[in-house]
């Protein structure tokens, strides 16, 4: 799939790729703004979870629960300087759950990361208008 969308219908774009889903792992690329956060929050919304949905580009990791108590892991991996600091971190035990998982920045884990995964490529168009690519 591949849409160009005002920011605001990121709600409308969240449930079209839920819909799609098929992969429990999401991997998003994008330069800084391209709104990787903004459609996470939109996702985590749209799969049932109450919580609020901030970037954990400080604790790399937020969990976020569901009405029925299931885990969504949003992991932003911005700041991660290597693969060792992702296994101090537990973060294959995360990628080896049937959790949903939003990865932001994946390609710092790139050898951790199983071929079951969606990917969703993210362009700012302008202010108000993004791109993705899902595949």
């Amino acid at each position: 799939m591949e849409l160009d969308y005002d920011l605001s219908e990121v709600n409308k774009v969240a449930k079209e790729l839920i819909h799609q889903l098929r992969y429990d792992t999401i991997l998003f690329y994008g330069d800084l703004g391209a709104g990787k956060t903004t459609l996470i929050k939109a996702l985590v919304k749209a799969l049932g979870s109450n919580d609020t949905v901030s970037s954990p580009t400080f604790s790399l990791i937020n969990e976020y629960k569901t009405e029925t108590n299931a885990s969504i892991f949003h992991l932003d991996l911005y700041r991660l300087k290597n693969e060792n600091e992702a296994y101090d971190l537990g973060i294959e035990e995360i990628l080896e759950s049937d959790s949903i998982k939003l990865i932001e920045w994946p390609q710092k884990i790139n050898t951790l990361l199983e071929n079951d995964v969606h990917s969703a490529k993210l362009f700012s168009i302008n202010e108000a208008t993004r791109k993705i690519q899902f595949i």
